[in-house]
């Protein structure tokens, strides 16, 4: 069930996604609370799930990972155990970053980040074409990334 959000979880929300080592202290600041029920706020918010877990984000070109390739995929068959073996599968690959299923032209759609074009050869012939199922895959490189963003805007 759907939790409603007052505007002051929303504000702690949008601080906590901008940065997630804010202070309690500072956290509260600047969503005008005290420390303490800002807190238990927080705290009932990461018990409900509604705050899933922490992370850094890193820097993929800083790291050696800057290329990007948009994989459509079409299955040879899209029941339900296909699908269910698909999903579990795709779960193993560490470049798929993200895997969509698709109403449309295609089945799914992949977003894979390696090294180089190289690295992603290797990964689409020895794992995204060996995926259960899959009947033919599309391969899109990305030439430039002019938006990436995985802030859950919290009005609107």
């Amino acid at each position: 069930m759907r939790r409603q959000l007052d505007a002051i979880d929303q504000r702690i929300l949008d601080e906590l996604q901008s940065n997630g080592r804010l202070s309690i202290v500072e956290l509260a600041n600047r969503v005008h609370l005290t420390k303490t029920p800002c807190s238990e706020r927080v705290k009932r918010l990461e018990r409900t799930g509604v705050i899933s877990h922490y992370r850094a984000v890193l820097n993929p070109s800083l790291i050696g990972m800057g290329h990007v390739t948009i994989v459509h995929i079409s299955l040879m068959k899209t029941s339900e155990n296909s699908l269910d073996d698909f999903n579990e599968a795709v779960k193993d690959i560490a470049e798929i970053q993200s895997c969509l299923l698709i109403a449309g032209q295609f089945d799914y759609m992949l977003k894979v980040r390696t090294r180089d074009i190289s690295h992603f050869r290797e990964v689409l012939g020895e794992q995204i074409g060996k995926l259960p199922g899959v009947m033919q895959t599309h391969s899109f490189a990305v030439m430039e990334t002019v938006k990436e963003d995985d802030l859950i805007p919290m009005k609107g």
